[in-house]
């Protein structure tokens, strides 16, 4: 393996290991790279090594996973579908998971529910991506598959209003879930970290490997059928992994829009089309990302979350996507 092929994946490393320290740095209270390091090495009692372990670091590794698991799946919807706009949060997988988990967090109430809620998510994301592959059986064309999931991001945001208004009375829960559908990585504990990571990582593990497949899949399932993939199989290879990494980031993370389209297009732009390097770039590039953008909300007001500023960064990208490749 040459460097050059190399080189990419280690200058995303480098800046995802970069966003890493600032993220563990940056806060309230600001540390030196020497204390986060210490605090890391060293875990003890002191004031760096508690803010170090006890907040920083959870936030951190979920950020992390979030950003990993929203660009890998951004990256199979855009192979799946052969389009650029193709995203989680465009095709309403991401919408779908979020009602899931809302309507678990509204009425449930019981007391394993925190880790009852990606189970929610991954049931309400399997059910906007059932609706997306009906449509897909019959033959729609993809810009109409995308218009599809505008329709079905305004269903599922209507039942996620629903539910708020059911709660409307409840103050505490109705502020956690508006709270929540705003997107954001504060406040997260290692429970969030077993909830997302050990799923997410598993997910994108399984994904790494047919990156070939994607390859051949983006000349045709008849082109790729004749080279011997097996193309029914994958597909729902493709479907389950990546509506699970969604499912799973959205139930830790929030709705967070844009970094599934955002990441992989621009490093497909960058680095080229070669699904086996951009699965493992996008995972990469995604995770700084988040992380990155998370970093504006630790000094801003509390509007301004996670999702806010992906929304922010985001939206200008997709103004000039469509500008560039009108539906």
């Amino acid at each position: 393996m040459s460097l050059r092929k190399f080189g990419p994946a280690a200058l995303l490393a480098l800046l995802l290991a970069a966003a890493v320290l600032t993220s563990l740095a940056l806060g309230d209270s600001n540390l030196s790279l020497r204390e986060v390091v210490a605090a890391i090495l060293h875990r003890n009692d002191s004031f760096a090594s508690t803010i170090v372990w006890d907040i920083r670091l959870p936030r951190t590794l979920v950020g992390m996973a979030v950003g990993a698991g929203l660009a890998a799946s951004g990256v199979v919807m855009q192979a799946f579908f052969r389009n650029a706009l193709a995203s989680p949060g465009l095709l309403g997988v991401s919408s779908g998971g979020a009602l899931g988990a809302v309507a678990w967090m509204a009425f449930s109430g019981g007391a394993f529910s925190l880790f009852m809620v990606p189970v929610a998510s991954i049931a309400g994301a399997f059910l906007a991506t059932g609706a997306v592959m009906l449509l897909a059986r019959r033959g729609a064309s993809p810009e109409h598959l995308l218009l599809s999931g505008v329709a079905l991001n305004a269903l599922f945001g209507a039942g996620t209003s629903f539910v708020l208004g059911m709660t409307a009375g409840q103050f505490q829960m109705s502020g956690q879930i508006l709270f929540w559908l705003m997107g954001g990585i504060e406040n997260r504990t290692w429970e969030h970290v077993w909830m997302g990571l050990p799923g997410i990582a598993v997910c994108c593990a399984l994904l790494l490997p047919l990156g070939r497949s994607l390859n051949l899949l983006s000349l045709g399932e008849t082109g790729a059928q004749s080279l011997g993939v097996d193309v029914g199989r994958l597909r729902w290879q493709l479907i389950i992994l990546s509506t699970l990494l969604t499912a799973l980031a959205t139930a830790v993370g929030g709705v967070i829009g844009f970094v599934g389209l955002v990441v992989p297009h621009l490093l497909r732009l960058v680095f080229g089309p070669e699904h086996r390097r951009l699965l493992l770039l996008s995972m990469l590039g995604g995770a700084a990302m988040v992380l990155l953008c998370d970093l504006p909300t630790r000094y801003m007001p509390s509007g301004m979350r996670l999702g806010v500023v992906t929304a922010l960064a985001g939206g200008p990208f997709l103004l000039w996507l469509l500008r560039k490749r009108p539906c």
